[in-house]
């Protein structure tokens, strides 16, 4: 089966009903009003995919484009868009995911009346970015922004890098984008020095794979399309472009695909904008883009992230985990399983659970977990009894089995992330290490618990009722 955004929702439906509400009343994604319904529902703890089927466009009048939100706000639905069960959602989505990750699977070409993405084609004055569902995120947003994947190809190399960037629409076709010194970055910098433009396309609404795919930790050079289709599953089907025609190749399964050119030597103010951290991203001048072309589905719809909340931080913190799961096992084959928690929007803080044989395992996996990604700041290892996936049990372990002259370790100046609201420069950081292990060298008191033999041998049902386990309250 072709992988695109409407089979997964069919298959979203089908299996996890309740994940997918449809809202029928009109909504203007402009005015906030889809972030304050994305927030009422955070405050609740309840996290669903929510279609908005009657979105106004950027101007205030109803979009053709059904507006599509929270996709990736929990790791069963980011299971079932790799294919797995739902309730393959712990360590074994972030395993399957770094399986995947090694491999690669070129991409094979469509001609464009075959591709879906080229049911409507506008180009030049035909663009207006106005009449799509945009969405304005946060308070201080000075424009509704699309936060998706913009595609960029190396000229100097056969090879494309697809990456979540934040462009502000600026006008009906215009955007301004946000790069960090990352791939992106580099090609840009690439076609900058010569004075010529970066074609760039940006790719909203694809099947949820396309996207984690698209998180991949490759190194520069590898093809993200590839990279892409392995993780998927089957090879990412791409046509040619409207701007640049087979010179630059885009996915023909998109549901939307806004084309242009990343212009050299021009720089506009950006921002502030609301980013993953949780933090407004400061303003900044930052390079433009001019759209040349817009090609989507006929009945296509528009996706975006609820940056800065649980749909940005699961999606970023899976494609990590079982990587670096696999990198700190093989220093300390005694690792168990590793996590990036919310609490640390899945990127700061990282949980590790090792069956400790000597003592100084912890310190060696933290080590390795603080060199493999710039991200992580805080490491706390813990032993094999407790679940990295349950944050009060990792916290009793912290508070329990830790004294911090003894167990807490601080690392000045290191590479940190640009967006860490906490660092007073642009790139320096602290990382700390917190040993919340027992030790093996000594004795430590036991952990209180019930008899394994009672708790198979009492069943609840046997003494509350099963109306009444229902109306318990959880907390």
């Amino acid at each position: 089966m072709r992988k695109d955004l409407s089979g997964f929702l069919e298959e979203l439906q089908e299996r996890l009903p309740d994940d997918l509400v449809r809202v029928e009343r009109a909504i203007s994604p402009a005015h906030f009003e889809v972030t304050a319904i994305l927030q009422h529902l955070e405050n609740d703890k309840r996290f669903p995919a929510l279609l908005f089927e009657k979105p106004l466009d950027v101007s205030g009048k109803p979009s053709s484009f059904p507006l599509l939100s929270n996709v990736f706000a929990t790791r069963r639905r980011c299971a079932l868009g790799l294919g797995l069960a739902p309730e393959y959602e712990g360590l074994g989505l972030s395993l399957e995911y770094a399986r995947r990750e090694v491999m690669l699977l070129p991409p094979v070409i469509i001609p464009k009346q075959e591709a879906p993405v080229k049911e409507t084609v506008q180009r030049g004055e035909e663009v207006d970015l106005y009449e799509f569902p945009i969405v304005r995120h946060h308070a201080m947003d000075p424009a509704p922004y699309i936060d998706m994947t913009p595609v960029m190809k190396d000229p100097d190399g056969d090879f494309y890098n697809v990456a979540f960037l934040r462009t502000m629409l600026k006008g009906p076709r215009r955007l301004g984008i946000h790069m960090s010194p990352r791939h992106n970055w580099q090609i840009h910098r690439k076609n900058e020095e010569k004075k010529r433009p970066t074609p760039v396309a940006i790719v909203i609404s694809h099947h949820p794979s396309f996207y984690l795919g698209a998180l991949n930790v490759s190194p520069f050079g590898v093809d993200d399309y590839a990279r892409i289709g392995a993780i998927m599953g089957e090879p990412l089907r791409l046509t040619a472009s409207e701007t640049l025609g087979k010179d630059f190749m885009v996915p023909a399964d998109a549901e939307i695909v806004i084309e242009g050119h990343v212009l050299p030597n021009l720089k506009e103010a950006e921002g502030p904008f609301g980013e993953f951290t949780g933090y407004y991203g400061p303003q900044r001048l930052r390079w433009v883009i001019e759209v040349t072309a817009v090609t989507h589905r006929r009945h296509a719809v528009f996706q975006h992230i609820f940056t800065g909340h649980r749909d940005t931080w699961v999606l970023g913190g899976i494609p990590k985990e079982g990587s670096l799961f696999n990198l700190i096992r093989g220093v300390v084959p005694t690792t168990k399983a590793v996590h990036f928690p919310i609490s640390g929007g899945c990127r700061f803080n990282c949980y590790i659970s090792i069956d400790k044989k000597v003592d100084g395992e912890s310190k060696q996996a933290a080590l390795t977990a603080l060199g493999a990604c710039d991200f992580v700041k805080h490491v706390v290892v813990v032993d094999a009894d407790i679940n990295i996936y349950n944050e009060e049990e990792v916290m009793w372990a912290v508070a329990t089995r830790v004294q911090a002259d003894q167990d807490v370790d601080i690392i000045k100046n290191v590479k940190g992330n640009t967006l860490d609201p906490s660092q007073t420069d642009d790139i320096m950081t602290a990382k700390m290490i917190i040993d919340a292990t027992r030790p093996v060298q000594r004795p430590f008191a036991a952990r209180v618990e019930v008899p394994r033999e009672a708790l198979s041998r009492v069943r609840l049902e046997d003494f509350i009722s099963r109306a009444d386990l229902e109306r318990l309250p959880k907390a």
